[in-house]
């Protein structure tokens, strides 16, 4: 599953003319999402964007300064994250 926030005006036009393609039942949305994310992977399989190195150690180059555990890490991701939707609902 995929969630994304969009830009108001990106949301409304783009729920607009999925429901005009695929009309205005249950589901229409995701066939839209679905259609455009494949489009998108095609276009950049087009592209031949390679990542040189391995993936795991450059997300570990990022992390080298970081000096608590995976737990802690996890939980400190999730309190910042609630607060973040707190804000989000606030406003």
């Amino acid at each position: 599953m995929i969630r994304a926030k969009l830009n108001e005006e990106v949301e409304q036009r783009f729920r607009e003319l999925a429901m005009r393609r695929f009309g205005y039942g249950k589901g229409s949305l995701a066939k839209a999402a679905e259609e455009a994310i494949l489009m998108w992977i095609s276009s950049m399989e087009r592209e031949n964007i390679t990542f040189k190195g391995d993936p795991v150690n450059a997300i570990d180059g990022l992390l080298s300064d970081v000096k608590v555990d995976s737990v802690e890490l996890q939980h400190r991701i999730k309190d910042l994250w609630l607060m973040k939707v707190a804000e989000d609902i606030s406003s």
